[in-house]
């Protein structure tokens, strides 16, 4: 996992690139972030 892994934030930000991991719109990423966390956590508890 690094710069040449598409399916990271990370290796799609290299290769210039878009889809789920790095969506174009910033509503969906803030979205899915604050969401995500959530339901993270209470799994782990």
């Amino acid at each position: 996992m690094g710069r040449g892994d598409k399916r990271t934030r990370r290796g799609k930000i290299y290769t210039g690139s878009y889809g789920n991991s790095r969506p174009h719109t910033k509503k969906a990423a803030a979205k899915k972030a604050a969401g995500g966390t959530a339901a993270r956590a209470g799994k782990r508890s």
